[in-house]
């Protein structure tokens, strides 16, 4: 493991500019990987580790340095919840705990640093010192995986039967004897624009 100043200075590179969401991030993380045990969750242990966040937001690019886990790697898993809260799994043990932010961190940072007017920076510096106990709620939960949705899973790739496109990771929904994607069968997150 690194320092918390180095995880900072590699969260502040990675993410463009660093910010009271980065530094809980970074704690959000750090104890999760603790609660499971892990030394060395972005090295040795990294084919160990899927991670669940719930917000896209700074905290989330956060919690990656510290894990290691990536969209593209198939180890970072985003539930759009919009929640300050992540679920670190450890595949090995077959053992998970979801962390949450506290609400009541915010006010804790300004009982802490009232002398501080900007917002941000009272955060960081409380969010840096304050008890993993005072930021976080922890629970210990089962998360089933199937095997679709493991990193480097190879499972045979369908084509759409009414737009043929490619889908991967058993995605497809079948409906009325045909494969379709998702798109297709109804869960377009986009329109199509006449030509």
């Amino acid at each position: 493991m690194k320092s918390f100043d180095e995880y900072v200075a590699m969260a502040e590179k990675a993410h463009g500019h660093i910010c009271a969401g980065q530094i809980l991030g970074l704690r959000m993380a750090l104890y999760g990987v603790k609660l499971l045990g892990l030394e060395d969750p972005a090295g040795k242990d990294r084919k160990r580790l899927v991670t669940f966040v719930e917000i896209d937001r700074c905290a989330t690019d956060a919690i990656t340095v510290v894990t290691g886990c990536r969209l593209g790697k198939r180890a970072l898993k985003f539930r759009d919840f919009g929640k300050v809260a992540a679920t670190f799994c450890d595949l090995k043990t077959d053992r998970a705990v979801r962390v949450v932010a506290k609400e009541s961190s915010k006010q804790r940072a300004r009982e802490l640093y009232p002398e501080i007017a900007d917002k941000n920076e009272q955060q960081m510096r409380a969010y840096r010192e304050m008890p993993d106990e005072e930021l976080f709620e922890h629970r210990w939960v089962r998360v089933r995986i199937g095997p679709e949705d493991l990193p480097g899973y190879k499972g045979p790739r369908v084509v759409c039967q009414e737009c043929g496109e490619g889908i991967n990771f058993a995605r497809e929904v079948r409906r009325n004897g045909k494969v379709l994607c998702r798109a297709c069968a109804g869960e377009r997150y986009w329109e199509p624009l006449e030509a």
